[in-house]
C-alpha cells in the first residue's frame, strides 16, 4: 500500500491543479482530496477563522486518519494557522503548503512582496513570513497586497481575466522587492507569465514535496 497524503482543500480551484502536481512531482505517493468550498467563503464573510471553521478543520484532521491518510497537507492558506493550532493533538501530521514557500522568501532577500487574491489570505501569510525570519535570524519587511476582483473572475470561470489583473497589480510591486510570494496556490498559474529576474515563488510543488517527505519517512 502506497502512502497517501490527504489534500485538504477549502475551494474547488485548487483540486485540479495540485492533483496534476501531485501525480509529475510526488508520484509515489497516494492523494486523496478532501474539499469543503463553504469554509473559505465562511472565512471570507466574517474577516478571519472563526470557531466553527476551526472546529470543521480539526474534524476532517480527524477523517483524513480515517481515511487512510499519513498526514494531511492544508491547500489554503487563508486558515494555515489552525494547521499549526491542531498539530500538537492531531493523530497524523498536518501541514501547511505555504510554509516551504515562506521559508525561501526569508532566505532570498529582506523586502518580501505578498500577493493575494483574497483579502483573509494576507495576514496569516505575513505572519508566518515574519515568525520564520525569526527562526531564522533574518530581518525582513513585508508589503502585502490584495488584487481586488481577481479571485471572483477565477472562480467565475475568467482565468484570463484574473491572470491579467494579477499581472498589472504586480508590476509596481516588483520595483519594491527582492522577492515575490505569491500566497495563495491558486496564483500559481501565474509565476510563467512573468519575465522577471526577481524570484516570483509560489507554493503548491515545494508544498507537495515537504509533505511527500514527511509521508515517506513515517514509518
Amino acid at each position: 500500500m502506497p502512502k497517501t497524503l490527504a489534500l485538504l482543500h477549502t475551494t474547488p480551484v485548487t483540486v485540479t491543479g495540485l492533483k496534476e502536481l501531485a501525480a509529475e512531482h510526488v508520484p509515489g505517493v497516494r492523494i486523496i482530496n478532501l474539499l469543503d468550498d463553504s469554509l473559505l467563503a465562511d472565512v471570507m464573510a466574517a474577516g478571519g477563522v472563526t470557531p466553527a471553521v476551526e472546529g470543521r478543520m480539526r474534524a476532517y484532521i480527524d477523517q483524513a486518519k480515517v481515511a487512510g491518510a499519513d498526514a494531511v497537507l492544508c491547500c489554503c492558506s487563508s486558515v494555515g494557522e489552525v494547521i499549526e493550532r491542531a498539530r500538537p493533538g492531531a493523530a497524523l501530521p498536518v501541514l501547511r503548503i505555504d510554509e516551504p514557500m515562506a521559508e525561501a522568501a526569508v532566505k532570498a532577500g529582506s523586502r518580501i512582496g505578498v500577493v493575494a487574491t483574497v483579502g483573509t489570505t494576507l495576514e496569516p501569510t505575513a505572519n508566518l513570513i515574519r515568525r520564520k525570519a525569526a527562526e531564522l535570524g533574518r530581518d525582513v519587511t513585508v508589503e502585502a497586497l490584495k488584487v481586488e476582483g481577481a479571485y471572483q473572475a477565477l472562480t467565475g470561470g475568467r482565468p484570463d481575466e484574473h491572470d491579467a489583473l494579477v499581472l498589472k497589480a504586480l508590476e509596481g510591486l516588483l520595483q519594491r522587492s527582492d522577492v515575490i510570494v505569491l500566497a495563495q496556490a491558486s496564483l500559481a498559474r501565474v509565476a510563467g507569465k512573468l519575465t522577471t529576474q526577481i524570484p516570483i515563488l509560489s507554493s503548491p510543488v515545494s508544498g507537495l514535496q515537504a509533505a511527500a517527505k514527511v509521508v515517506t519517512a513515517k514509518d
